[in-house]
């Protein structure tokens, strides 16, 4: 381990980080209230218009939430007529999650609306900055992935 405090870059990066990535959502849920949507509902949304039909235990893998919730989303989304569940066959208690015409329509827009935002927010960035940042971003989810949460814990924490 480094002895040499944190430069202030370092001290500094993973608090703008989390902050870009918050009121990116907070954006992005803005947008798309206006619709009677929510971030986590067009997520879902976004997730069916990539991968077509999913079992309901997929999505909640794929979207890295608990399968309480996503019957929750997909009850609202159900209600909204923007998807349909079916029974798998064979297997009874599984759910395959559909859009319908009007949620394929819904991803449509919503796609816009991505595009819309990809162009505003990353307009003054250069292709140079995005692929240092992507590469760095890459490094970080790796570091991420592969760092159990208890050896992060302080001597306080134990």
């Amino acid at each position: 381990m480094s002895t040499n405090p944190p430069s202030a870059l370092r001290l500094g990066f993973l608090t703008e980080l989390s902050v870009a990535g918050r009121k990116m959502r907070t954006l992005f849920d803005g947008v798309v209230r206006e619709r009677g949507l929510n971030l986590a509902r067009a997520r879902l949304l976004l997730q069916l218009g990539q991968n077509g039909k999913m079992n309901q235990s997929e999505l909640a893998a794929v979207m890295e939430l608990e399968h309480p919730t996503i019957v929750r989303l997909l009850d609202g989304l159900e209600k909204q007529g923007l998807i349909l569940r079916c029974a798998v066959d064979g297997d009874r208690r599984a759910k395959q999650v559909a859009l319908t015409e009007t949620g394929q329509a819904e991803v449509t827009w919503l796609d816009g609306v991505v595009a819309a935002m990809r162009e505003a927010l990353l307009r003054e960035v250069s292709e140079e900055d995005l692929a240092v940042a992507s590469r760095v971003l890459g490094i970080i989810v790796r570091a991420i992935e592969a760092q159990p949460a208890s050896a992060l814990r302080g001597r306080d924490g134990e």
